[in-house]
């Protein structure tokens, strides 16, 4: 199922305006790229199941008689000498019982991100953005000049990558202060303006650093690019 388009056709072009009017002043390129979420998260949602099924099957070694109680109450109090194979097999329905509710809840797609650590949805966020920067910015101009602007709405998470000619002559704080604007509007609800908003600082930093020159040409898309 395609992801959800979280801007209108008009705003898309407003974005791309501004990438255009931020590259008019140097001979650096901006590549803008808004997505979804970054990852399925699959690898999380199973290691969670996984270890609320042993969590269980741990209580059951540990306290059976919670358990063992509860079944009996549920079969009208009658005491119940429970035989080793049924033991077994109580272990195994809980446990797939356990797993099952916990995948199902988790198809929910707050409850998923919810139970995401942030640090595995900024490394997966990191991750997403060094790929799509290598495809679609990275040594794709002459003079390695490209930089890219990503933002993950489901981790509520953005990045800013830059090609070697640039990275090496801004200090890392000018990308957190671009990211600033960006997710400034982006928290009031304004995704368009927040990519504005940081396009516009970028392109002042381009300008400053690479001026642009007579000879140069737009190599990559203005277009905003939402997957």
């Amino acid at each position: 199922m395609r992801a959800p388009m979280f801007l209108s056709p008009d705003e898309h072009i407003r974005v791309s305006q501004a990438v255009a009017r931020a590259e008019a002043g140097t001979s650096g390129e901006i590549v803008t790229i808004l997505a979804e979420r970054s990852d399925d998260y699959t690898d999380v949602v199973l290691a969670w199941a996984s270890v609320l099924s042993l969590l269980i099957l741990t209580t059951l070694a540990v306290a059976p008689d919670f358990y063992l109680q509860g079944i009996e109450w549920l079969a009208g109090g009658w005491v119940h000498e429970w035989a080793p194979g049924e033991l077994f097999t109580i272990s195994a329905v809980l446990a797939a019982t356990t797993f099952g509710a916990t995948l199902a809840l988790q198809m929910i797609p707050a409850l998923r991100f919810a139970l995401i650590p942030r640090s595995i949805k900024a490394a997966r966020v990191h991750e997403r953005a060094l790929r799509a920067f290598r495809i679609g910015a990275e040594q794709r101009t002459t003079g390695r000049t490209g930089v890219l602007i990503y933002l993950s709405m489901r981790e509520h998470r953005a990045e800013v990558l830059a090609d070697a000619a640039i990275a090496s002559k801004v200090d890392a704080g000018v990308w957190a202060e671009a990211l600033e604007a960006l997710l400034g509007h982006v928290r009031k609800g304004d995704v368009a303006a927040g990519m504005c908003a940081a396009v516009e600082r970028i392109g002042n930093v381009l300008a400053e650093h690479l001026p642009r020159q007579k000879d140069d040409v737009n190599e990559l898309p203005d277009r905003l690019i939402e997957v």
